[in-house]
């Protein structure tokens, strides 16, 4: 899961990088077909760390149920 964080981190990394060159630029970032592209990977990457983590939270749980 660190990969997970750390491929999520330096793509946030680069969508933040894009949207401040846009926004320097004054170009209107919704019309930005290349940015939107970039927040879609990282809002999918945020997604795979959600389930992931809630899958982590689920086995724990299941398995501090089942201890006597």
């Amino acid at each position: 899961m660190d990969d997970l964080l750390k491929r999520m981190e330096e793509e946030r990394q680069r969508l933040n990088a894009m949207g401040n060159e846009a926004f320097s630029l004054s170009s209107a970032l919704s019309e930005d077909q290349e940015l939107q592209k970039q927040s879609q990977k990282v809002d999918e990457l945020i997604l795979r760390y959600q389930i992931t983590k809630a899958k982590q939270r689920e086995i724990k749980s299941s398995g501090m149920m089942s201890s006597p």
